[in-house]
């Protein structure tokens, strides 16, 4: 950074181009251009370099000691400590799994397990599971999150100062991060919300950074701030899937900061502005994809074997895992193989049997009374179907391998019938299909029973194989598909399942595997060889592209209800919270809630920033200056900044379908946080450090003016920070789950009415 000599000397250099401080200026500006001799001793004292890192030393220390309290306790698993735990597990046992969030979190907690010696064989089953009998090093594995967390409050105080706030103010910030019940639970277990919200004060701070040396661009230092911005992103990203929306929220103030520089006022050129463009998308675009691109490098590289998660997956990317099923016992497929086959969601048996569909159905509809053909969920000798040709074949060799696009027949075995379906309606769904069979021997309804063999994402002569061949079959003069679904056919079916001809040619649960092999015509025998088999090859990006996929898919199906579950209108209030954890024997649970004075205070904030900024935009529309210039500049951008981070955090869960808890608020709950401090800032003082970001070389300097909270400040954060911490005391036993509490005590804790914990007495009225 540069001196204060040589700052000057540049300011009295000659300026081909003048630019103004239309945000922010730089911290030590003052000491170059002002005597700030007019604020009050104690303000000057609390902003020295000695009483901010006092300050964030006292509050950091206390934030390991919150979240390290008692950390060991409860010794048995937590919530979704049943699935990050288990995730981690996987690693070290090197056992392929599948989930909706990025890899990154959990590579840190398998990295933390394998620290401090955990094997990856206690599976992390149940809620309640206890790690000390099975002698799990699960406090190395929660000492992660709680690191994490800890060191979050550190970054909001540095975001504050960097912003130009006061020490105080950004001691404010910090504390209501600092004292929040939610933030503490979730730190203190083996859960992502910790690394993901450490990683995104970390992209924030970096941003800041990078903005204030906006009159330095291209330096090493602009660099520097603006590449670790886009690591600590892609970190963000890695660690949640909402990681995502931290990525949108840089975006936009990068498109708001570009607009800016193309503005032909600033008399900037055209190469100038697509300078800064390719410097953004190298920083904030190739960068951070490279990074979270190298986290699922990492993770398929670990994760080689067969495991839990195989099943998500396509076959090709199953048979790149050592001991998968698919790899091991799928074998090719010939002309009058006798095989069982299985829809590949329901995982029911193609099955048919003698009985037929009834002559009418219950709301009246006439059937063909053909020979029932229903999905079978166990296995039976009536699900045994031959796969006969309809093309001439050579007496032996690979010419008898069924392909993919050939036509084929399916010859039910037991009943000498074939596979038919027609232009009759399904009994349970009057749009699609009926299936049924045809002897086999009568030829009049031969083309009815033809099918197309298409094997998901196959090539012209690709081999149809048990086990690793999914597979549509598709009816030669309908075009309808194979389909069955989860609704149980009447009493007359035997409860079965339905199996229809669906007229949705792109439906993708349209889809069946071949499960067993049960005689075959092969003059080398059926029998499958069990030596071990190379895994196939596939290329990363193909696993990728597929993985992304899945998650996204998996993590919108994600919409069944739960008892804990709550809307998005509710975090900002408290309404409800989650019941992570429960011991009956000793009445103990941990209910994840936030301390409600922050909460509250956050809501407040925002409702008198929003308000704040109406009165402004109104007064000024009739032409008064309610606001200095400085102050104002500092409400729009750094505040705005902070407003635009918790929407973006915010309003896109009020368009998502599927399950949603308050913890998903907590990114918007730290944005909150800092703006809460913002707004006290403009409350208590009617100036502001000013300018903050460091001057450049020709940079026009305007007048400095300081912030001067005087006792004011101290006085009311004071307050606050102990309001807030006997707040934490008083909810500490439902945050670290202290024994014993009565059912008086559970009532007393319970705050709002909505909130469901447990082991409360119940309220009884007394007879008069």
């Amino acid at each position: 950074m540069a001196s204060p000599s040589k700052a000057r000397q540049r300011i009295k250099g000659p300026a081909p181009s003048v630019a103004t401080y239309d945000q922010d200026d730089d911290d030590h500006v003052h000491a170059i251009y002002q005597n700030p001799n007019s604020r009050s001793p104690f303000e000057k004292a609390l902003d020295t370099p000695q009483a901010s890192a006092a300050v964030v030393g006292v509050l950091t220390a206390i934030a390991f000691a919150l979240r390290f309290y008692k950390i060991n306790q409860p010794d048995q698993v937590v919530f979704d400590e049943v699935h990050f735990g288990k995730f981690a597990a996987y690693y070290i046992t090197r056992e392929y799994y599948f989930d909706v969030h990025p890899p990154f979190a959990k590579l840190l907690f398998a990295l933390a397990g394998w620290f401090v010696g955990f094997d990856g064989h206690f599976t992390f089953e149940n809620i309640g599971d206890s790690y000390t009998e099975n002698h799990v090093p699960f406090v190395g594995m929660r000492a992660l999150p709680a690191i994490l967390g800890s060191l979050t409050v550190p970054v909001v105080y540095a975001i504050m100062k960097e912003t130009g706030y006061s020490t105080i103010i950004a001691a404010f910030s910090a504390c209501i991060i600092l004292f929040d019940n939610a933030h503490i639970a979730q730190s203190r277990l083996v859960l992502l919300d910790a690394t993901l919200i450490f990683f995104m004060s970390l992209t924030i701070y970096s941003y800041i950074r990078f903005r204030k040396l906006r009159y330095w661009e291209f330096t090493v230092e602009w660099w520097s701030w603006l590449i670790a911005t886009g690591f600590f992103m892609a970190c963000t990203w890695g660690s949640k899937v909402n990681g995502i929306l931290t990525v949108v929220t840089v975006g936009i103030a990068v498109l708001v900061d570009l607009w800016d520089i193309l503005d032909h006022k600033k008399g900037f050129t055209m190469e100038h502005f697509w300078k800064h463009f390719m410097a953004r998308a190298i920083g904030l675009i190739v960068v951070p994809f490279i990074i979270y691109l190298s986290f699922f490098y990492v993770h398929f590289a670990i994760l080689t074997h067969s495991g839990a998660g195989d099943t998500f997956m396509s076959p090709a990317f199953q048979e790149t895992l050592i001991g998968n099923e698919l790899l091991m016992n799928s074998q090719e497929l010939r002309y009058y193989d006798v095989v069982t086959m299985k829809h590949k969601d329901t995982k029911v048996y193609l099955h048919s049997h003698p009985d037929k569909y009834p002559l009418q159905y219950d709301d009246g509809r006439i059937s063909s009374q053909g020979q029932q053909v229903t999905g079978y969920g166990h296995d039976d000798i009536n699900n045994h179907w031959q796969i006969i040709p309809t093309k001439a074949l050579p007496e032996a060799g690979r010419g008898r391998i069924v392909h993919h696009d050939d036509i084929i027949q399916l010859l039910h075995v037991n009943t000498e019938t074939l596979l038919l379906t027609h232009d009759v309606a399904s009994p349970l769904m009057p749009t699609n299909q009926e299936f049924t069979t045809w002897p086999k021997d009568d030829h009049s309804r031969h083309n009815d029973t033809l099918f197309y063999l298409n094997i998901v994402d196959g090539n012209h002569d690709d081999p149809w194989k048990s086990k690793s061949s999914y597979f549509k079959l598709v009816h030669g003069s309908t075009r309808v598909s194979m389909w069955t679904h989860s609704k149980q056919l009447p009493e007359w079916a035997f409860k079965q399942q339905e199996i229809n001809g669906n007229k949705n040619p792109t439906e993708k649960s349209a889809t069946w595997f071949v499960d067993q092999v049960i005689s075959t015509e092969n003059p080398e025998g059926h029998s499958v060889d069990h030596a071990p088999k190379e895994p196939k090859k596939m290329s990363f990006f193909k696993k990728f592209a597929e993985l992304q996929l899945l998650m996204l898919q998996h993590n919108a199906g994600l919409t069944s209800s739960h008892p804990y579950a709550s809307g998005p209108i509710n975090w900002p209030f408290l309404i409800s919270g989650i019941s992570f954890w429960t011991e009956n024997d000793e009445q103990k649970q941990i209910y994840l809630i936030g301390n409600i004075i922050g909460w509250w205070t956050c809501v407040i904030a925002l409702s008198i920033y929003v308000g704040i900024l109406g009165a402004d935009l109104l007064a000024r529309r009739r032409g008064i200056q309610p606001i200095p210039e400085a102050v104002r500049g500092r409400l729009w951008n750094s505040a705005g900044f902070f407003l635009l981070i918790w929407a973006v955090h915010y309003l896109p869960f009020f368009l998502m379908g599927r399950q949603l808890f308050i913890h998903h608020y907590l990114p918007s709950h730290l944005a909150s946080a800092l703006l809460a401090g913002a707004v006290l800032s403009f409350i208590l003082s009617d100036t502001i450090n000013y300018p903050i970001s460091l001057a450049g070389r020709w940079t026009k300097m305007k007048h400095s003016e300081y912030a001067d909270l005087g006792m004011r400040g101290p006085v009311a954060v004071g307050v606050f920070a102990f309001t807030m911490f006997l707040m934490f005391l008083y909810m500490a036993p439902l945050t670290y789950g202290t024994p014993g509490l009565d059912g008086e005590t559970v009532n007393a804790k319970r705050l709002l009415s909505s909130w469901t914990l447990h082991f409360a007495a119940k309220v009884t009225a007394e007879v008069l």
